[in-house]
């Protein structure tokens, strides 16, 4: 199921059948019209074949207009407070002059394959400025597949001229280090008063982050709040130093208040400052394009693999063969693979 915008002023259904042009496409994206944007969005996600050839054509037109924006993620377990936090930051950017793309990478139903959080109205407030984009994206059971047309999202929200792009993560599991590989800037939200086991934030999430906030330091959890600061800044003299050499931030701030967000904000430009003067920040960015071109070659080749006729009629029975245990998953890998290869 296609998600849907969630500002409320489009003028169109973004998801309309009626179809565009590549020209038609690309001016619309570069004069910054929002609902052609949504219709490439959902034309980039489609797995129609005459769509990917379109989809790539527009990509490829669009590229020279992209990477001129902030590429922030944002994470931290649910109930920390992300969109809240996202809302009331986005609003002091946009005040500022800012163009803001938000891309939410929601939890699926296993059951319906759509978006859980899509459907709830989030971050009302912001949805609603005309200079704010704001796009859910349904996992549908597979990370990855999301995780390559949110890269390319990124990129056409880029191209449109969104100068700041938000990618919200859901929080738990391999969320966080697929979004940490389309991002400049890795933010970590935690919370005060509440045990490792119930964060749930494991020690690679915290070595991933370049800025961590802990949120919710208003009212009586102000001192739990610094006293996570301090917690956190002394496990982060127990990490080795980071690739870019920068030494992650930690922050307290309340998203119901705003006290401490443009504080936040200010470890952001510093560290983009301080990334682009060592030359890190550009060669972070190369990193991850030579990443993603990896990993849509695999998924590409993977889907080929699957939808072969000739590994279809074979995969049923040497299936039941490796789950009887009369054949090994290495010989049940070899013989589909030289189903495959004979069928070229």
């Amino acid at each position: 199921m296609a998600p849907s915008n969630l500002n409320p002023n489009l003028s169109a259904d973004p998801t309309s059948s009626q179809a565009l042009d590549v020209d038609a496409y690309v001016e619309g994206i570069r004069g910054g019209d929002r609902v052609v944007l949504s219709r490439a969005i959902t034309l980039i996600e489609s797995t129609r074949e005459r769509d990917r050839v379109a989809a790539r054509e527009v990509m490829d037109r669009l590229l020279p207009d992209a990477g001129q924006s902030i590429r922030v993620g944002v994470t931290g377990v649910p109930g920390v407070g992300k969109s809240t936090f996202i809302e009331k930051l986005g609003m002091s950017l946009v005040d500022d002059g800012r163009k803001l793309a938000v891309l939410a990478i929601d939890p699926s139903s296993e059951r319906t394959r759509g978006s859980i959080l899509g459907d709830k109205t989030r971050m009302g407030r912001l949805s609603q400025h005309e200079s704010v984009y704001i796009r859910p994206s349904p996992t549908s059971g597979s990370l990855g597949g999301v995780a390559r047309k949110t890269r390319e999202t990124i990129l056409l929200c880029e191209a449109a001229g969104y100068d700041t792009i938000f990618v919200e993560t859901v929080g738990v599991g391999q969320s966080e280090i697929t979004v940490h590989s389309m991002v400049d800037v890795f933010l970590l939200l935690g919370i005060a008063g509440a045990g490792d086991e119930l964060q749930g934030i494991k020690r690679g999430v915290v070595e991933m982050a370049d800025i961590i906030a802990i949120n919710k330091a208003d009212g009586d959890n102000v001192r739990r709040a610094e006293r996570a600061q301090r917690q956190y800044e002394n496990a982060l003299q127990l990490f080795p130093p980071t690739d870019s050499g920068w030494e992650p931030a930690v922050l307290t701030c309340s998203a119901e208040t705003g006290d401490g967000i443009e504080d936040v904000w200010t470890a952001v430009t510093e560290y983009v400052d301080h990334t682009q003067s060592t030359g890190f920040f550009g060669e972070q960015r190369r990193r991850q394009a030579r990443y993603w071109m990896r990993q849509t070659i695999e998924q590409r080749l993977m889907d080929d693999f699957f939808s072969s006729s000739d590994v279809q009629s074979k995969l049923r029975e040497i299936e039941d063969s490796v789950l009887d245990g009369t054949m090994s998953s290495f010989a049940a890998a070899d013989e589909l693979l030289d189903a495959y290869r004979e069928g070229r």
